[in-house]
């Protein structure tokens, strides 16, 4: 990370603390995560499956040096909230045997790397369904009631802040690549199926006491390096098409939050629009200091994520300040401390007033 970078985030961060002191919002006693690898701290080390990220080059720029499970060189967008939050600078992995109930009770992330809202996308990867995370959650609040007993514990879980990141992978990795699915459904089907896993999720979160929960969108699909890639393969939907599906996603899953939020007493639910700040980052990259938006650090960052980014360590970049993307699928450390303030001070700021 740039001293440049290192810098600015650090003033961005004295900001956000300086303005939640003077409101007195900041009570956000814990950040709950649920969803794929851009929230996923390393719950996949524990699971039988090939999409893994504890190993180098993963995690150079972590703390030590120390792959973690973080498809990231650094740290994921719910470990530069939670700092932003005044709660603490990283979120672990609920599954990491190193952590406990006394660290998750500020904040845990359930994700796990590769899933989706579809259960066969996870299927497929053999990773954590999101029917599982929840299981996990529901596990997490019975340990924080007998360590915080019933209404320190209730407390915690309607007053934590919930992330949830996730649907990526029901697109790039399984309707627009594995038959099955697309067989079935139309993509504008498809969606209607997703957000009705969506909806559901929702409202039983909300069940069990969750009521500040943001809901992040989908990103620019098409402009992922392994997406640009394989529009090389005849086969494939265009570029176009993947752009049109994550577009009308989005509206989609926009309107569902409106719906919910009329409908779940008591609930603050909000659409984090990632789709936008990341485009004008990969369309701008000499904006925000990068040189490189069109492939990823790791290898020859067109093709590469998990176990082939090994094969390819010798060949990663010096430098990963400069790039938009680590490996072919997932942002730098840098580009998400950029989405985090983003989503902190326009998304975040409604929960917290």
């Amino acid at each position: 990370m740039s001293t440049q970078y290192s810098l600015l985030l650090c003033v961005l961060n004295i900001l956000v603390f300086a303005v939640l002191e003077i409101t007195g919002t900041n009570k956000i006693p814990g950040l709950i995560a649920f969803g794929d690898s851009t929230v996923d701290a390393g719950n996949n080390n524990q699971v039988l499956t090939l999409i893994k990220a504890n190993f180098p080059p993963y995690g150079q720029d972590f703390e030590g040096g120390k792959p973690t499970g973080r498809f990231c060189n650094g740290r994921l967008p719910t470990d530069f909230l939670s700092e932003m939050l005044g709660i603490k600078r990283s979120i672990p992995a609920y599954l990491d045997p190193a952590f406990g109930i006394e660290d998750f009770a500020t904040g845990v992330t359930f994700a796990s790397s590769g899933t989706g809202f579809d259960v066969a996308t996870s299927t497929i990867l053999a990773v954590i369904p999101l029917s599982k995370e929840l299981d996990y959650f529901k596990e997490y609040l019975e340990k924080l009631t007998s360590f915080l007993g019933n209404d320190t514990a209730a407390e915690t879980a309607r007053e934590s802040l919930y992330i949830i990141s996730i649907g990526t992978n029901d697109f790039v990795l399984n309707y627009f690549t594995v038959p099955g699915r697309s067989f079935q459904f139309t993509v504008d089907e498809y969606q209607d199926f997703l957000l009705g896993t969506a909806r559901n999720f929702l409202i039983e979160l909300h069940s069990l006491g969750a009521r500040k929960i943001v809901i992040v969108g989908l990103p620019p699909n098409d402009c992922l390096p392994i997406v640009k890639t394989l529009d090389l393969v005849p086969v494939r939907p265009s570029l176009e098409e993947i752009k049109k599906a994550s577009i009308d996603y989005n509206v989609k899953l926009q309107n569902l939050v409106w719906s919910l939020s009329i409908e779940l007493e008591g609930i603050k639910l909000v659409y984090a629009d990632i789709y936008n700040p990341l485009l004008h980052i990969i369309q701008n990259p000499n904006l925000y200091g990068f040189e490189n938006a069109e492939e990823g650090c790791c290898a020859t960052g067109t093709v590469e994520f998990g176990f082939p980014c090994i094969a390819g360590n010798a060949l990663s970049c010096p430098d990963p300040g400069k790039y938009v993307f680590f490996d072919a699928v997932h942002p730098t450390e840098k580009v998400y401390g950029i989405l985090a303030n983003t989503l902190i001070n326009t998304t975040i700021s409604q929960l917290i007033k």
